[in-house]
């Protein structure tokens, strides 16, 4: 059984313990069927507007070489529910990585409100016409709420992850959040909805470790912090993040987005035990990722192998967050002053002489 395989087989097992839906009594399964009707009327029809689009490029006039990212996924990637695009998570982290990478970047945004992970192929698709140096993926939710099968959910998303790794792009996936914090699922179809994404982060986690990527939960996103703040971290619709939520989500992503760029000082780049930092077996590294969010896993080696007895080394980080101010709005076009090499393209060619590179130039 090859790896991917082996993944998903794992997370097959491992979601509902193993028991699947059969484990649910059918007069509970018909309450968990009401509380979700219920909680669809309380979060509402989706809004006809799509979010502001985060696409264009950030940090203008800082040094090149321009770093090129792409964020795919669903409506938390995309920024549903803000009205500003400088409030939207592809802003808020293509921001932070000018500022802390001193870079010039290029965003495209190709998430989609409502998109299940099925949907990342066509998204993968759009981005490597890009020729990103990191994909930012975050999905999952929608799989949840839309009882998609834990297995076929991991094997659309390692299928996705395989074939950006194989095009030479860093992948940071953002893990499906603790569903189980939102205000309008009631018990027992609360308690389900955590376990299932709990489960299903865990597994996701296994998968794009095996494929190549790295990955960071999000429960400590939509958990705890949320849990504590609904009014403040949730949106109107009491479902998707608020401006101040995208924020915190940004936040996350950020420091392990600029380790994929190898963009981190150097005093952060080995672990540090005293943060509770270090080498695990893939499995218990994915459970201790889950029981603590805001936990970044990627594959490593230890005395020169990348595998042990117990499956693949993991080096567990927990990255220092990055506090920032207001993000930037993105520019359609970057002029840049390269000097005798030529300018660099959002495309990642080269031109003749500095000038202005439009966004279609990306492929956009």
């Amino acid at each position: 059984m090859g790896k991917a395989a082996a993944a998903r087989k794992l997370a097959s097992a491992a979601a509902f313990g193993g028991g699947g839906l059969t484990a649910v009594g059918a007069g509970l399964f018909g309450v968990m069927k009401v509380e979700a009707q219920l909680a669809r009327r309380a979060i509402g029809e989706p809004r006809d507007e799509p979010p502001p689009d985060a696409t264009g490029w950030y940090g203008r006039h800082r040094p090149g070489p321009a770093v090129k990212v792409v964020l795919l996924g669903d409506s938390s990637a995309a920024g549903y529910g803000v009205e500003r695009v400088e409030e939207t998570p592809g802003a808020l982290l293509a921001s932070g990585i000018a500022v802390h990478g001193d870079r010039r970047v290029y965003l495209r945004s190709l998430a989609v409100v409502g998109a299940q992970t099925s949907d990342l192929a066509a998204q993968v698709d759009r981005a490597l016409v890009v020729e990103p140096d990191v994909a930012v993926v975050m999905i999952g939710a929608n799989d949840v709420t839309h009882s998609v099968l834990p297995r076929q959910s991991v094997a659309d998303l390692t299928e996705g992850v395989t074939r950006l790794i194989e095009a030479g792009v860093a992948v940071v996936v953002g893990t499906c959040p603790d569903l189980g914090t939102i205000k309008p699922i009631a018990p027992p179809l609360k308690q389900f909805a955590r376990a299932y994404s709990r489960r299903l982060a865990a597994a996701q986690t296994i998968a794009v470790l095996e494929a190549g990527g790295r990955t960071v939960s999000l429960g400590s996103i939509l958990g705890p912090e949320f849990d504590a703040a609904p009014a403040l971290l949730f949106g109107p619709d009491r479902f998707h993040p608020s401006a101040d939520g995208y924020r915190k989500l940004a936040g996350v992503l950020l420091p392990s987005t600029l380790a994929a760029l190898d963009l981190l000082p150097d005093d952060e780049l080995r672990p540090e035990a005293f943060r509770g930092e270090g080498v695990l077996p893939i499995t218990a590294a994915a459970l201790e990722a889950v029981r603590t969010p805001g936990t970044e896993l990627d594959g490593t080696e230890v005395a020169g192998a990348r595998r042990g007895v117990r499956g693949l080394w993991v080096e567990l980080r927990h990255r220092r967050r990055r506090v920032d101010g207001d993000a930037e709005s993105p520019e359609k076009s970057e002029a840049d002053e390269a000097g005798p090499d030529g300018a660099v393209a959002a495309d990642g060619g080269l031109v003749p002489d500095p000038g202005t590179v439009t966004e279609e130039a990306a492929g956009a």
